[in-house]
Parts: structure tokens; C-alpha cells; sequence
């Protein structure tokens, strides 16, 4: 059983993460940003994650959306290097304007097969919430929802099928399993 406590620090975690993405919203549902962090964070804590580790599922996107090198200086100061190196492993670019799409994820599945198991267990986490919503999406919108994205439909399930890839030759865990579900059924609905 887990008894892992959480602190003051993933209290400010939420508070900053919540500051820092307030005027986001989810690309198809509209829905706050906020609720895609949170449950990032909770997947993470139900698959045994640490604090550290909780707190990246949080701010997992602040750098490659809010401020890039700035916003990860001040993740670095206010919750350490643990925390500054998960959410790094899982940042596809800290620049602006991204490198080209297909470059970036490339990029992003490369360094996924090297990272440690914390920046496995918080891209797993994400990557699981966004297939969850996009599937959801799928059912309540139909096709049309891939119009959204700019490498269309192929493109999308090319970059989960490939991160189904590595998350299934790094590990067999419940989340990865069940990523694995969900995948297969964006396939089958598609």
C-alpha cells in the first residue's frame, strides 16, 4: 500500500500550475487546461509516482508552453532538480517558433527510449490523458475532430502508435496496458 504523503510544495505546484496555464484550454473540448494537468498528476500517484514526480505531471507543459528557458529556470528554483529534469524529459521543444512536427516528435520518441523511469512514468501519464480525451473527443464529435491537428488523422495515430512502441519496450505496468487499450481503440474508431 502506498502512504505517500504530499506537501506544501505540490500544493504551490498546483497553485503555479494553475497561474501559469489559466488562460489555456483543452484544444477540442475547451475544457481548462487545469483538469489535463490534474489528471496527469493523479495518474502518476496511482501508478506509485513520487512527489517530485506528481509535481513534473503538473508542470509537464510550462515549458514548452508558458515561457520556455525562463519558466524552467523558475521551476528549477522553487521545486528543484528532480523536478526541473522530469519535466525536461518531457518537453518537446523550449523554443519559439517549435521545430517542424515530425522533427520534434522524432525527437521526443528517441529521448523517450533513454529516460528514466520518473520521465517514463509522467510522459506516460500525459500521453495516457491526451489518448483518453482524444478518444472521448472521437466519440462525442466524430471525424471531424482531426481537422484540429495538423498532421490529420495519420499523422496523430502514427505518433501513439509509436509511443506505444516504446512505452511497451521499457515496461509492462498498468498504465502501460492500459495505454496500449485506449490506443487500439482510437484505431478501431477511426
Amino acid at each position: 500500500m502506498n502512504t505517500l504523503q504530499l506537501t506544501a510544495k505540490f500544493e504551490e505546484a498546483l497553485v503555479y500550475a494553475t497561474h501559469l496555464h489559466a488562460n489555456q484550454t483543452r484544444k477540442i473540448s475547451g475544457v481548462p487546461y487545469i483538469a489535463h494537468l490534474l489528471s496527469v498528476a493523479a495518474l502518476v500517484l496511482e501508478a506509485g509516482g513520487t512527489e517530485e514526480e506528481a509535481i513534473a505531471g503538473l508542470l509537464h507543459d510550462a515549458v514548452e508552453d508558458q515561457g520556455g528557458k525562463s519558466t524552467r529556470e523558475e521551476i528549477r528554483q522553487r521545486f528543484g532538480e528532480i523536478v526541473v529534469a522530469i519535466v525536461d524529459g518531457c518537453t518537446e521543444s523550449d523554443t519559439y517558433p517549435k521545430p517542424p512536427w515530425l522533427e520534434r516528435k522524432k525527437k521526443y520518441l528517441e529521448n523517450l527510449r533513454h529516460a528514466s523511469a520518473s520521465v517514463r512514468r509522467v510522459s506516460l501519464a500525459d500521453k495516457l490523458h491526451n489518448a483518453r480525451s482524444l478518444l472521448a473527443d472521437l466519440r462525442q464529435h466524430g471525424s471531424s475532430i482531426w481537422q484540429q491537428f495538423k498532421t490529420g488523422r495519420e499523422g496523430t495515430l502514427w505518433f501513439y502508435q509509436q509511443l506505444q512502441q516504446v512505452y511497451s519496450a521499457t515496461g509492462c505496468d498498468f498504465l502501460t496496458q492500459e495505454f496500449s487499450r485506449v490506443i487500439q481503440e482510437l484505431c478501431n474508431e477511426s
